[in-house]
């Protein structure tokens, strides 16, 4: 739970610090602007928000690692994406973006550190406790975070203990490590499809390569 919160506030601070021109960059999603991730990021915490606010008495059906789930590699052409393309448009201006991020992000965050991490709560018809629930948005907030500074240079680096737990994850989801040579951030990029290996890094990955990109859902 403490490094939800510490990706997450990275992230946040990371969006609360970039100059308007930077919201009208490509993001690493495809097909989206700066200023459509964040407004994703906006969506994003409402239903951490929701979730934590929707207990339950089942019994666990996932946890912080199978709470994630293969997808097709995404085209941009998805209708919910294309909503997102035209609400965060309808902001018009960043500070606006910024505006709504820092309040339902701040209360977003508040939620976590107040919430009971054995409680089991409800999302997508699965049931987690809060701790996997949050634990599973440390690897969103890490990806989102490399999404949004992928065309901007000077923009600063996810937390490195939340890309490390991103990419333990990411090895469990595999069911293979990746190699040990290489960094965090190039594990999750080229993992997740976002960036493409050289030929030398796809000599390393070995049979690893034919279950990659996993793109996650």
């Amino acid at each position: 739970m403490e490094l939800f919160s510490s990706s997450w506030t990275a992230l946040r601070t990371a969006v609360d610090e970039l100059p308007d021109r930077d919201f009208a960059q490509p993001s690493g999603c495809t097909g989206w602007l700066v200023r459509d991730l964040v407004c994703h990021l906006i969506i994003d915490a409402q239903d951490v928000l929701i979730t934590l606010v929707t207990p339950t008495d089942k019994e666990p059906t996932r946890d912080a690692v199978t709470y994630w789930k293969i997808v097709e590699t995404p085209t941009g052409d998805d209708p919910l994406d294309a909503l997102i393309v035209r609400l965060a448009a309808a902001y018009e201006q960043p500070e606006l973006l910024k505006f709504h991020l820092d309040d339902v992000g701040s209360a977003a965050g508040r939620a976590a550190e107040l919430a009971d991490p054995d409680l089991r709560v409800s999302t997508q018809d699965y049931v987690l406790t809060v701790a996997d629930y949050l634990g599973a948005y440390v690897m969103e907030w890490t990806l989102h975070h490399l999404d949004l500074i992928a065309y901007l240079p000077d923009a600063p680096e996810p937390p490195a203990e939340t890309l490390s737990r991103a990419r333990e994850m990411l090895e469990k989801i595999a069911g293979s490590p990746f190699p040990v040579s290489w960094p965090d951030k190039d594990v999750l990029l080229i993992g997740t499809g976002r960036r493409i290996p050289t030929d030398a890094e796809q000599a390393e990955l070995g049979e690893l390569t034919t279950k990659l990109p996993l793109v996650l859902g």
